[in-house]
């Protein structure tokens, strides 16, 4: 898979490139276009659920101190927000699930004594069962922000490829010979 274009402020910060200075003007020009210059918006339902809207406040702050706070990216955000919210209320509930559980093994004993074992099993049985099914849908939902972590420089890796390689400095052997080694 080829690397992805560094936008052109990387090639300027890198200092060495292939582009003539035209072209990478042209490539300045155009990167700012695709840009709107309106500020990221809070949609409603992310205002609305309260986890989303926290992580859309810290999302937003963290884009505004990197200058990608740009609507553009607005509705991926806001779907991020609205995703881990998702994921933080399933969490949630296969917790409540499995608290459930635990007060269902306390009370083994009970159905023992009423003859209603076999009822015992089949509840504790559909609460593994939707346990199971949370889980299933938690890490459909992961997937899905680390697709959108990837896309918008929010992962390690994704970050490192807009980051400008740290290049040696050459140096100039007559230039070094006049100044006596320095």
């Amino acid at each position: 898979m080829p690397t992805p274009t560094k936008p052109a402020n990387v090639i300027r910060l890198e200092g060495k490139s292939h582009r003539t200075k035209r072209e990478l003007a042209e490539r300045e020009r155009t990167e700012a276009q695709l840009l709107t210059g309106k500020v990221i918006k809070e949609q409603k339902e992310v205002r609305e659920n309260e986890l989303a809207h926290r992580e859309f406040q810290r999302i937003r702050k963290l884009l505004k101190n990197i200058d990608k706070d740009d609507d553009l990216y607005g509705a991926t955000i806001n779907r991020y927000c609205l995703l881990t919210a998702e994921c933080i209320e399933f969490q949630e509930k296969r917790e409540r699930f499995y608290k459930q559980i635990e007060e269902l093994e306390e009370d083994r004993e009970s159905f023992a004594e009423t003859g209603e074992l076999g009822e015992y099993y089949k509840l504790q049985m559909n609460m593994q069962k939707n346990i199971l099914a949370l889980d299933k849908q938690v890490q459909v939902k992961r997937k899905m922000l680390l697709d959108i972590e990837k896309e918008n420089i929010m992962t390690i890796a994704s970050s490192l490829r807009s980051v400008p390689k740290k290049t040696e400095k050459k140096k100039n052997p007559l230039l070094e010979a006049l100044t006596g080694g320095d």
